[in-house]
């Protein structure tokens, strides 16, 4: 497998300064001279070991581990495996990781993972076993012939022979003050969490020296199952990146799924997200805001002339997510991180609806217009460099059409945004298209019948049908739905005591236990946006929603929900509640603008 991973890493957008087999001779004899550190300091002793192996997992399980005998990961029967086997005194050390755990909570995360491990460990530890005489291949134990190395004693001490140990960039990577991180899937938790600090405190290595985080990443599910080969459900990423784009992917993964929880992948999910995020979203942003600079201002960057109010609540409210996505990246939360950058190109939307340029270009108001365009390509450079980490191609896209030259990281630089523009007014900017063409329904039908393969239960064609299955007769034309009924007439001043404004959706989320209902936060011009409760979750995701010009009766009698949930408006749909149809507006109609 080692040739398709490495293979797979710049199809996916992904470089590294190192990739280290422990097959490798600089691995090999950093692995012996780490054994030979523990066998001095008498944590090494020969015995005979019998118990359940995986061979998934390359590690033993005791009999509560296992379920109807089989691996609880793999679903594959263990082994009754007995050899003769050098033991790790794994057991002297469980007061010291206890202690560990307890005074740096950093070390294990998230907390759910760290609450796993230190039960594990409270419930005792037994010595390990770490070496194997029941097969050759392997890294040999020296001075003990017939005895190779537990493939977790000698593949855990890679981190350390891939610096090249002390006398490599050991120095660098784990100085006292460095922060140092290791990502792994929940399943080899234990192994980064308990085998291989007390295999480090055993060679010598102090408690300072041991790495700061262990970061547990969930598993990726498909329908609620593990992906496998096996139950032909697993995903080719290399084929998703080519057909979706692999900056479109890595968003998708990385936003939509919180680091260190289990999630669930979806094909629509991830085209959804990407229309949502990277086309509605932010490449309309960067599109309207380059064409109304070329309609106005010759494709030139404007001058600013003075911020107002709104400017200031603008900048305020970008510093806020921009911190919020700094403070998550240092969290290793991802996902906060994106949706803080999400959130930058809400607000600039936002901001360009209210401050309408269009309009004051229609007044004659060409300073306030080139404000306000000024203002947007300063946010959207910030943008740029917010979205660098995940999506770096789409990164230098945006830049390429600001005029801006590609962001190329460089140690001890950093390129964290500032408030400060780059380009100064009456320089030359290059639209060129959208950012993410958005998908309209039949190509995102054509999309997905093409990534996803043919369900075993796909009812047969009349194409494929047997021959002595007769075709399906066609089906009966629906019958036209009943008129609706008309009410009693009302009068005009009935009716204009109605508030109908248009509305910009800023955020959807669901209702936990509530199946029908999603809490919105909605922009209808005034100060702050209104919390409205809407009976849309059968008919709408909750991303479907962000961003569209819908119908609000804004002057509706609030009404409370119960557990403090209270909905200030009410949008206005037809049809039934699992197929509705939003009324809407146009997007050059501002938010606030009333319906007559």
């Amino acid at each position: 497998m080692s040739a398709p991973f490495r293979a797979a890493w710049p199809e996916l957008g992904i470089s590294n300064d190192d990739f280290i087999r422990t097959t490798e001779p600089r691995h090999k004899a950093f692995v012996q001279a780490f054994w030979s550190r523990v066998e001095a300091r008498g944590d090494l002793y020969e015995g005979a070991y019998e118990d359940w192996y995986c061979v998934g997992c390359e590690s033993f399980k005791t009999e509560k581990e296992l379920e109807d005998g089989c691996c609880p990961v793999h679903k594959k029967p263990a082994q009754k495996v007995q050899e003769k086997t050098f033991f790790f005194r794994l057991s002297k050390y469980q007061d010291e990781l206890l202690a560990l755990y307890k005074e740096r909570p950093e070390f294990i995360e998230p907390q759910t993972r760290r609450n796993e491990v230190v039960s594990f460990v409270s419930g005792g530890l037994r010595d390990l076993s770490v070496s194997r005489t029941s097969f050759s291949w392997g890294i040999p134990v020296p001075g003990h012939d017939g005895h190779v190395m537990y493939v977790w004693f000698d593949a855990l001490a890679n981190y350390l022979s891939a610096l090249g140990g002390e006398h490599g960039e050991f120095g660098r990577f784990w100085a006292p003050n460095a922060k140092v991180v290791h990502l792994v899937g929940k399943d080899i938790l234990r192994f980064h969490t308990v085998y291989w600090p007390a295999f480090l405190l055993a060679a010598g290595y102090t408690r300072d020296e041991l790495p700061t985080t262990v970061f547990a990443h969930g598993f990726l599910t498909i329908d609620g199952q593990k992906m496998s080969k096996s139950l032909r459900n697993a995903v080719d990423p290399i084929r998703l990146a080519r057909e979706v784009g692999r900056d479109a992917l890595r968003w998708y993964l990385l936003r939509s799924i919180a680091f260190g929880q289990d999630g669930d992948f979806s094909h629509e999910a991830l085209l959804t997200r990407r229309d949502a995020d990277l086309g509605k979203n932010i490449g309309n942003l960067l599109s309207r805001t380059l064409g109304l600079c070329t309609k106005f201002f010759e494709s030139r960057v404007p001058a600013h002339h003075g911020d107002t109010p709104l400017e200031t609540e603008l900048h305020t409210n970008v510093d806020r997510e921009v911190a919020t996505a700094e403070k998550a990246w240092r969290e290793i939360d991802p996902t906060r991180a994106l949706e803080a950058t999400a959130a930058v190109g809400q607000l600039a939307n936002q901001y360009v609806d209210r401050a309408a340029p269009w309009s004051t270009a229609k007044q004659g108001d060409m300073e306030r217009t080139a404000t306000i365009l000024a203002t947007l390509l300063a946010v959207i450079e910030r943008i740029s460099v917010l979205l660098m980490p995940v999506t770096p191609a789409l990164a230098d896209d945006m830049r390429a059409q600001l005029g801006l030259a590609p962001l190329t990281p460089v140690p001890g630089k950093n390129l964290w945004p500032n408030a400060t523009p780059s380009r100064a007014a009456g320089e030359t900017l290059s639209p060129r298209g959208p950012l993410v063409p958005v998908l309209d329904e039949a190509a995102k039908k054509a999309l997905l019948e093409k990534l996803l393969p043919p369900r075993e239960d796909q009812k047969m064609t009349n194409e494929n049908a047997p021959a002595d299955v007769a075709p399906a007769a066609p089906a009966a034309p629906a019958a036209p739905a009943a008129p609706a009924e008309v009410l009693a007439p009302i009068a005009y001043d009935d009716f204009a005591k109605v508030d109908l404004r248009v509305g910009l959706v800023l955020s959807a989320d669901r209702v936990p236990k509530k199946d029908k209902l999603l809490k919105l936060s909605v922009d209808v011009g005034e100060a702050e946006p209104r919390s409205i409760v809407a009976g849309l979750a059968l008919s709408f995701k909750p991303e479907d929603l962000v961003n569209r010009r819908v119908v609000v009766v804004a002057n509706l009698a609030p009404r409370d929900f119960g557990k403090g949930l209270v909905s200030h408006g009410m949008l206005l749909a037809a049809g039934p509640s699992e197929n509705l149809r939003l009324a809407t507006a146009p997007d050059d109609v501002a938010p606030g603008s009333k319906l007559k």
